[in-house]
Formats: C-alpha cells, structure tokens, sequence
C-alpha cells in the first residue's frame, strides 16, 4: 500500500480494492473481557486491543477502537490505547480511532491534533468527530486532516434513536435552508471535498448508521458525489444490518461504504475471532466486489 504521506481517500481506495471493506471494531466490553479471560482494568484492554488487532491483520484493512472502552481506565487506559494503534498501524491496517470528538476553535483543534497529527503518541490514520455545533466548527480539523493526509468522519445519521430528533430537525435559514440537519452536514462535507485536490475517495467521510432509514433523514442516495466520500457505517452483524443490504441501503453513496462490524465479530472469542474475520472478509468482498 502507498506510505502514510498520501491523501487518506487514497489509501482507503487501495484498502478496498487490496483486503476489502470489512472494519473490525476494537469494543473491549466489560462483558468480552470477561468472556476472553481477561480483566476488567488497563492491562486487559490492552491485551484485548491487540488480539484483534492480530486476527485483523493479514485478513482485513481496517480497525476501529473504540476509545471510551480505553479511557475509562485513565492514564493507563491510554497507555494501552497507544500501543494498540501502534500495533495496528504497523501491521498495515488503517487505523480510525472512534473518539466522536466535537467543539469549536481552539479545542476541537487540539482534539484533531491529538489523533492526526504525524509522530502524536494517539497518531490514528483517522477519527469520527461531531460537527452539531456547524460543519464551520471543525473547519480546522478538515484543514488538518487534509494537510496531514489523513481522514475525518463526521457524524449524520445515527442509529442510536436519541439522535433523530436533532438529526431530522429542519435548518430553519442560511444555504441549507429547508435542509435536515443530518442532510445539510453531508452537503457541507461534500463541498469541502469537492475543493480539494482530486483522491479517489474524500478526506471527509461520514458516519450513516446502517441500521437506519436514511430517507427518514432527508438524505439523498440517489446523486453520487465527486469524489465519493467515505461511509463509516456502523450497525452490521450483531445489530441487524445486513452484508447484501448495502447497496440498497446507500445506494449512490455504496462506494464509498466502509462495513463496520465489532460485537459479531469479538464475540467469537479469542480462539475464533481470525476465523471469524476471515470468514467475514470474504463474504463483504463477495457482495462488494
């Protein structure tokens, strides 16, 4: 695959098209820990982390931590978080911390900072960021994210029902105008990629629950942007959404669809979570091929 140094959608494009679609989400639920053996503390996450980060790799080319599973255990938490994304990232897996950061200027900066600057003890390929604050508030992390090629996904419709009273919300006035909220973020995501240099997929991906209806949300799945944006989708397997569904469920955005999977996957436990990847890698590549 290309170094680091390229644009992110690049690297993603080659991961397609070299391991597939397949993301392994890193959830080390209390739960899982204890049915792989291992404490409920820094050491065990750690240990966690990187059994899935070894059946992913060499199977798929994706990883995702979930990051509040990390930091719940403070500075040792972390501690173990770096070394799994360390792990990962030198096993040639791309790398996107699930941190669902959001704020604005100089904080939502630092944030970025954290998991996308090079040689940054966190240094993640990219991160899932929350932008209801206004796409304009995370302007700075796009800049970053391009510059440093690496890739941002932006929440928009979601799968927890909490979020669909602000997701579908009506933008009341300026461009988007008559817009949904969760709608008006995709257009503002595409229109910022849309000014970059040409990748094969954007810098500035999305987060589209799989298991939702995106019409609900007012989003339009019938016009395929320029360049195709990512779509971390998350809701396969354990959750309901189904491998074969993608492309109905995305329609033109299917390109750019990133199948996300984690408790289907870590609940096969340590002795058959390889297998389990394998097996689910074959099965997304032969639905998106």
């Amino acid at each position: 695959m290309s170094q680091a140094g390229a644009a992110f959608g690049d690297r993603l494009a080659e991961v397609f098209a070299e391991r597939g679609r397949l993301c392994v989400g890193i959830d080390p639920h209390a739960h899982l820990l204890a049915d792989w053996g291992l404490p409920a503390s820094a050491a065990g996450v750690r240990e966690f982390g990187l059994r899935v980060v070894d059946a992913a790799a060499g199977r798929a080319g994706i990883v995702k931590p979930q990051v509040a599973f990390f930091e719940r255990f403070g500075a040792a938490g972390y501690a173990a978080l770096e070394e799994v994304i360390a792990a990962a990232r030198a096993a040639g897996l791309l790398v996107i911390a699930d941190a669902k950061r959001g704020d604005i200027g100089t904080s939502v900066t630092a944030y970025a900072e954290s998991w996308l600057t090079p040689g940054s003890p966190l240094e993640a390929d990219a991160m899932t960021v929350a932008a209801f604050q206004g796409v304009g508030s995370i302007a700075e992390p796009m800049r970053l994210a391009e510059s440093a090629g690496k890739g941002l996904f932006v929440l928009a419709a979601t799968s927890n029902p909490e979020a669909a009273a602000i997701q579908q919300a009506v933008v009341a006035d300026g461009p988007r105008a008559g817009m949904t909220v969760a709608r008006a973020i995709i257009e503002d995501v595409h229109s910022f990629n849309q000014e970059q240099p040409p990748h094969a997929l954007g810098t500035v991906g999305l987060v589209l629950g799989a298991t939702v209806d995106l019409a609900d949300y007012g989003i339009d799945t019938e016009t395929a942007p320029t360049p195709a944006a990512p779509v971390l989708a998350p809701g396969f397997g354990h959750q309901g959404a189904k491998v074969e569904d993608a492309p109905r469920l995305f329609g033109a955005l299917a390109p750019g669809v990133i199948v996300s999977e984690s408790r289907g996957l870590l609940g096969a436990g340590p002795d058959g979570i390889a297998r389990a990847v394998a097996a689910r890698v074959e099965e997304v590549r032969a639905r998106h091929a």
